[in-house]
């Protein structure tokens, strides 16, 4: 007797903005495989790299026109926005935050990592014990 394991389904860009929007996700259309995820205050620029693939290009909250990113001080963690604005971040706009992420990921059928479920990250931040990485 042979098992045989699924094969798993490969959905286009257009696809799965329909299913973030399914999930109760605003979406706006920002240029040829682009595209902006809004719900709840956050936003994320999602960015189609191949034709079944995606990433999230940035993610953050929504300040005026502007997506402020999570940026860690080492004793704050505040929304910093590319003009040089930003505000610092309460407990409840990181979980909510990280949920916003969650269902990004899930939705985008991107993989979560063990260091991500945890709690918040942000790009800039070194992680511990990651040998041989700028």
């Amino acid at each position: 007797m042979f098992f045989r394991r699924e094969q798993q389904r490969q959905y286009t860009f257009s696809q799965r903005l329909s299913e973030l929007r399914e999930a109760g996700f605003r979406i706006q259309e920002a240029g040829e495989g682009r595209a902006v995820a809004l719900r709840n205050g956050f936003a994320a620029v999602v960015l189609a790299t191949g034709e079944t693939s995606q990433r999230i290009e940035r993610a953050g909250l929504v300040l005026g026109e502007r997506i402020a990113e999570l940026t860690s001080l080492g004793y704050q963690t505040v929304w910093a926005a590319p003009d040089s604005s930003g505000k610092p971040a309460t407990a409840e706009q990181l979980q909510a935050f990280h949920d916003f992420l969650e269902d990004l990921r899930e939705h985008l059928g991107l993989p979560s990592y063990y260091n991500e479920s945890l709690g918040t990250t942000d790009a800039e931040h070194h992680y511990d014990r990651l040998a041989g990485r700028p």
